[in-house]
């Protein structure tokens, strides 16, 4: 029904328009048939029953936009057509007129506007109308202005006999036009709605698949980029529309015609961020048409190529500790006997100032060496874990209070940026306190003691995020890939196993630990922990299991 009250409605405004350029039209052709052919007709009343009939019209105008019953709006007009068209006849001659036609329009508004019967209802009325004319102005009944003879009755009857079976002619063409327009647009109506359908469905198994996908044209410029490729390449369509896709990746794509037509690829988000994808290529084929286009399907591998580090980092730990374990008791125990030697030497035997010296050096360098061996132990001995549900922040700040109030850092600014009141976590409150510690010492020898840690703690999904940020020099990207390795340390007399020690930890918690440089902005140590409910409303700790080792 609104489909069909829709179309009424376009028609009665298309019916509008029409019949202000027919009387237009009318009005121009009346006055020239009047200066260039002799006749009877007064221009005067001509011209008054135009102004009325533009006046009828107006009226029409703003009657369609306030009345919605459209369909007693259309035979409103129809019979108003009909009456001003018989007086248009009338007045321009009668059986002399040359506007005669005016019937058959009102004839075919009808069937377009109207059931069948409507058509034939209007050419009955169009034959009564224009036949009671004639035979009035024939009989002298009303005044009459036509100049041509008056012929005999039987010929009039002939004529509105004729213009009777032209009207009924009229009505039944238009009327079978007017079915077949409204057949072929109900189909046209149904193929679209098909169409759209289909449409709709294409677009959404487009944006409803994983993987990121763009169609470019032959010459590379994007067209099309559905929603997990907004995604994962953190743009808006209206961004990469129309740019070649090579804009949107570092390195060069796969091409259709190459043997490999699928590569990995790395990939700039607007922010700078880095992101490794696995891009696939096929030509976009239209039957007939040829290729037309590419298509392009990415995923974004960067996690795994992520946890891929972390498992060859984790070997490479491995390796080294096992190594550590191996050698360590061989080299301990001969540097006790040196070091101790030493100390025997030099109580029993004078030494002079150079002598001293060395002595005082090798004291030092074993010293050293003893802690290097101390923290492969360990690092590399089997260690153990006493879970607890409990809240990191008290233990954050009991770390930093140690921190603040260590002689080597008056200069140092420590601004704490919390965003959540408590950070509850299955956690060893030792092993973290030293993972803690460890960072931060880390961040107050990068700055040298004069400089602002940052400590942050939020949530991110189901981890509790603490970021330990430094306003050193930051840390070089060659070294940042490696900073969790053993001996990568770049601080003078460090042992390089500090971090190391940190990861091992973090591991074994089951959290993630990375660190975030840009260039010239120092550093940020960021740590990741499964987030945990409090049991207990105050926090208690509660034990979760009693003793976990790990290697």
């Amino acid at each position: 029904m609104g489909d069909i009250r829709f179309n009424e409605q376009a028609w009665l405004a298309w019916l509008v328009k029409v019949r202000v350029i027919i009387i237009s039209f009318l009005l121009a052709v009346e006055l020239l048939i009047v200066n260039l052919t002799p006749n009877n007709v007064n221009v005067r009343l001509f011209i008054t029953l135009a102004l009325v009939w533009y006046t009828i019209s107006v009226f029409f105008i703003v009657l369609h936009s306030l009345w919605q019953e459209f369909k007693l709006q259309a035979i409103v007009q129809i019979f108003t057509d009909l009456a001003f068209a018989t007086a248009v006849v009338y007045v321009t001659g009668g059986i002399d007129t040359f506007f005669n036609f005016l019937y058959p329009l009102v004839i075919i508004v009808a069937s377009i506007l109207l059931p069948r019967y409507w058509a034939y209802l209007t050419a009955a009325l169009s034959f009564i109308c224009f036949g009671a004319l004639l035979e009035l102005s024939y009989f002298d009944r009303i005044p009459s202005f036509q100049i041509s003879p008056r012929g005999d009755l039987k010929s009039l009857q002939v004529v509105i006999l004729v213009n009777f079976f032209a009207y009924l002619a009229v009505a039944q063409l238009s009327s079978a036009l007017s079915a077949k327009v409204r057949q072929a647009g109900m189909e046209l109506r149904d193929k679209s709605g098909e169409l759209l359908s289909l449409q709709a469905l294409h677009e959404n198994v487009i944006h409803s698949i994983r993987s990121g996908l763009i169609t470019t044209d032959l010459e590379g410029l994007v067209t099309l980029m559905n929603a997990p490729g907004q995604k994962l390449l953190e743009r808006s369509t209206s961004s990469v529309y129309g740019r070649h896709i090579s804009d949107l990746f570092v390195d060069c794509l796969p091409q259709p015609g190459s043997l490999s037509a699928q590569n990995e690829v790395r990939g700039l988000t607007p922010e700078g961020k880095e992101k490794t994808f696995d891009v696939n290529v096929t030509p976009l084929i239209v039957p007939g048409e040829g290729a037309i286009g590419y298509v392009y399907t990415f995923e974004d591998r960067t996690e795994l190529r992520r946890l891929e580090g972390e498992v060859r980092m984790r070997d490479r730990l491995a390796a080294v500790g096992r190594l550590a374990a191996g050698i360590a008791h061989e080299i301990r125990n001969p540097l006790a006997s040196i070091a101790g030697s030493i100390n025997v030497l030099a109580e029993v035997t004078p030494f002079n100032d150079e002598q001293k010296t060395l002595v005082n050096i090798i004291t030092r360098e074993s010293t050293r060496l003893n802690a290097i061996i101390s923290d492969f132990l360990v690092y590399s001995r089997e260690k153990s874990f006493k879970f607890t549900r409990l809240d990191l922040l008290p233990l954050l700040e009991d770390t930093l209070l140690l921190l603040d109030n260590r002689s080597q850092t008056k200069e140092l600014t420590i601004v704490r940026d919390y965003a959540l009141a408590h950070a509850y976590a299955a956690a060893d409150p030792d092993r973290i306190k030293q993972v803690f510690w460890n960072l931060l010492e880390n961040a107050v020898r990068a700055m040298e003691g004069k400089g602002t840690i940052t400590v942050s703690a939020r949530v991110s999904g189901d981890f509790l995020r603490i970021g330990i940020r430094d306003t050193g020099p930051g840390i070089p990207a060659k070294l940042a890939e490696k900073i969790f390795e053993p001996f990568q340390s770049s601080f003078e007399g460090g042992t390089g196993l500090g971090l190391a020690i940190v990861y091992q930890i973090v591991q074994a918690h089951g959290g993630k630990i990375f660190v975030q440089s840009p260039p010239g902005s120092g550093a940020e140590f960021i740590l990741e922990l499964l987030n945990a409910r409090a049991a207990e409303p105050d926090g208690e700790d509660v034990p979760l299991r009693a003793e976990v080792t790990h290697g």
